[in-house]
């Protein structure tokens, strides 16, 4: 083999060692580099979450206090999950105005199957019949997941704003709610496994082994990454990188654990909420209906063009942006321990779409992560809580929740510009 022949393989080789050496300095000034183009990640949100949790614990000592902050955690569970969905709908540039009524559609479907046993004489049942908790979900998930499907036909089939759609979908689900409380006031829920999925905590040994289990997983997670792209030639995190991160995760997870243990323990909606961002982000990372997400809300034609069944991929991500509204309504009458004619109403729908937006979900389409309304609606949770915590009224409060709300837009604008400015240079 002649000398000229060899010399290809081996600037491969050259080429390939070169991109996976990233020195930890190199790495640092890379990160900078690119806070400074405009890709500002989560370190808004991390430097926000210190900023809330300084100021309104400097007014009122009892902000970091154990049950307050077990109690955020709760209450943002809330936003969270139906946020999940919004940050689907949001990365292909549309928006579910429907959101909030449709988890109080799951929400009144649970209470009243579970309000009193039914009555199937007509069918030929003589005794009445006591729904299982599991059926009341069942159902209602089942019917939150059929209302995606018809605003996601309707907007793919007939090309439609989701604006306009989904803001009829928030008139109509409302007074579905309406109809399906038929004048009652408010509706106990007294089952203990609905009412136990935000009222339990578990035991300070398995929260230390969930602790435990969370950041192992993580762990190998960036491991098995690592050595995906190593394999394949591309650049990686330098392993000091890698440990840094796994150091400050695991010093973050087992304070909350030590700091949770001191009240009630660990909720137990926490796990579940970090159960469904892991799947999502999976779907969303990690198979083709995510990556066609993210092409569609990149560029809708674009993906057309390359053989993506582009209304397919809509009428889908509605229907588990209701899907996620559904859970979200389950937990929302666990939480209150009843359910009544406002259901889905009030701030809900304002939060859970502010939640994934805060957290970095680009308005635009195409950019954002599942975890983005983790992070946001724990923010929101946070300066609500310290807003209630200091006194202030309910109105007081929506202006705040605003102004942070279009900071995150401007930051999100800001960014976006500063992105394409750096990618034009």
């Amino acid at each position: 083999m002649s000398e000229k022949s060899k010399s290809a393989p081996d600037f491969i080789d050259a080429l390939q060692k070169s991109r996976q050496q990233q020195s930890f300095g190199e790495y640092i000034e890379n990160y900078i580099n690119r806070v400074k183009s405009g890709d500002i990640g989560s370190l808004p949100i991390i430097i926000g979450l210190i900023v809330i949790a300084l100021i309104f614990q400097s007014q009122n000592a009892n902000y970091l206090t154990p049950r307050n902050l077990v109690n955020l955690i709760v209450q943002a569970s809330i936003f969270t999950t139906i946020g999940y969905g919004i940050v689907l709908v949001l990365l292909l540039g549309e928006i579910d105005l429907s959101a909030g009524y449709t988890a109080g559609v799951s929400a009144v479907i649970v209470g009243r199957l579970l309000e009193r046993p039914l009555d199937l004489s007509s069918f030929g049942i003589a005794d009445p019949v006591i729904v299982p908790w599991f059926v009341a979900m069942g159902v209602a998930l089942l019917v939150t997941l059929l209302i995606g499907l018809l605003q996601g036909s309707i907007i793919s089939g007939f090309q439609l704003p989701s604006f306009i759609v989904t803001l009829a979908g928030q008139l109509a689900w409302s007074g579905v709610v309406l109809l399906m409380m038929g004048g009652a006031g408010t509706v106990n829920i007294r089952n203990e496994t609905v009412l136990g999925v935000t009222r339990s905590f578990f035991p300070p040994a398995w929260g230390w082994l969930l602790g435990f289990l969370l950041v192992a997983t993580l762990a190998l997670n960036e491991f098995l990454s690592y050595r995906s792209r190593a394999k394949m030639g591309l650049s990686t995190k330098p392993p000091q990188a890698i440990i840094l991160q796994m150091v400050i995760l695991s010093a973050v997870t087992f304070a909350f654990i030590a700091v949770a243990n001191q009240d009630r323990g660990v909720p137990f909606i926490g796990l579940i909420v970090l159960l469904m961002m892991a799947v999502l982000t999976y779907v969303a990372t990690q198979t083709r209906f995510g990556r066609y997400i993210f092409a569609v809300g990149g560029n809708k034609e674009a993906a057309r063009r390359a053989g993506i069944r582009v209304e397919a991929i809509r009428i889908r991500v509605f229907m588990l942006c209701s899907l996620m509204a559904g859970f979200g309504g389950i937990i929302l009458a666990s939480r209150l321990g009843s359910v009544a004619p406002d259901a889905g109403g009030g701030q809900l729908l304002l939060n859970s779409i502010a939640a994934p937006v805060i957290g970095g979900t680009s308005l635009y389409g195409g950019s954002g992560k599942v975890s983005s309304a983790f992070f946001g609606a724990l923010v929101i949770a946070s300066v609500d809580n310290g807003m209630f915590l200091l006194g202030l009224g309910a109105g007081q409060r929506l202006i705040l929740t605003a102004i942070v709300l279009i900071v995150a837009v401007v930051v999100d604008a800001v960014a976006r510009r500063r992105q394409q400015a750096s990618g034009r240079r």
